[in-house]
């Protein structure tokens, strides 16, 4: 048994010639694999997605569950496909505010090697819109847009002892990463919730960043997609907890 013909031309499409080391060494473990990841999950009627939103999940995903290796792979594959080395990039910064640094470096670095490779003049242009003295009001605002009037000013309002960390989530995380060029709102938040999922453990954030794409139009049937791309990369269980999320926000915002 082979993998698919529709695996082996996407796999062409997005590294061209490559040969990957797996069909050598672990044959019919690669034959399985790229034809679930790159024919079936691709083509399901009920899973698809655009190129370009696609590729950005997974590798938010990626990220999320810490697969450096497959995130280079695929960092090449998004190139190939269309997504633009600031795309990339944006996805790698933003993972900063729910990796933490600590899990993003190496993401970092594993971009800049695939642009270099590619004769990608490094830093790329600057995508930043705010300033140390705007960024506060611009992340709230972002905040506000995404969640709604109660996200105004949390830092004024909530328990004294921690209204340093929800000033920081306004100016830092949304002020800092949201309020940049290079991708738009509904892909921040898809990303977010990319990230979110692929490390497990936080659905009451999950759940929440649910409601934030819906709120922005990412709807029910599109986070199901979204999560249906991350399957092959996150695994079952972490997928499964997601879609739960999905219902458990879709319900909160109908009731």
């Amino acid at each position: 048994m082979a993998q698919s013909d529709a695996a082996a031309a996407y796999l062409e499409r997005m590294n061209p010639g490559a040969t990957g080391s797996l069909a050598t060494t672990d044959p019919e473990f690669a034959e399985r694999f790229n034809t679930f990841a790159f024919d079936e999950a691709v083509n399901e009627k009920a899973a698809k997605l655009p190129d370009r939103e696609r590729f950005l999940a997974i590798l938010a995903a990626l990220m999320g569950c810490q697969g450096v290796d497959e995130f280079r792979v695929m960092v090449a594959g998004a190139l190939n496909f269309g997504v633009t080395p600031v795309e990339v990039k944006e996805v790698v910064y933003q993972g900063t505010a729910y990796l933490g640094i600590g899990r993003t470096l190496p993401f970092i670095r594993a971009v800049n090697e695939v642009l270099e490779e590619r004769g990608i003049e490094l830093p790329l242009e600057g995508q930043a819109t705010t300033t140390f003295e705007t960024r506060l009001t611009a992340g709230n605002q972002v905040q506000i847009d995404y969640f709604g009037e109660g996200m105004r000013e949390t830092w004024l309002h909530g328990p004294s002892e921690r209204a340093h960390i929800n000033k920081w989530l306004a100016d830092n995380c949304f002020g800092d990463y949201y309020t940049r060029n290079g991708l738009s709102d509904r892909d921040r938040e898809m990303i977010t919730f990319c990230f979110i999922a692929a490390q497990g453990g936080c659905e009451p954030q999950l759940t929440s960043h649910a409601m934030g794409n819906m709120n922005l139009g990412n709807d029910k049937d599109f986070l199901y997609r979204v999560v249906s791309q991350c399957v092959p990369y996150i695994g079952y269980p972490r997928s499964l907890n997601a879609l739960a999320c999905v219902d458990k926000a879709a319900e909160q915002l109908s009731a």
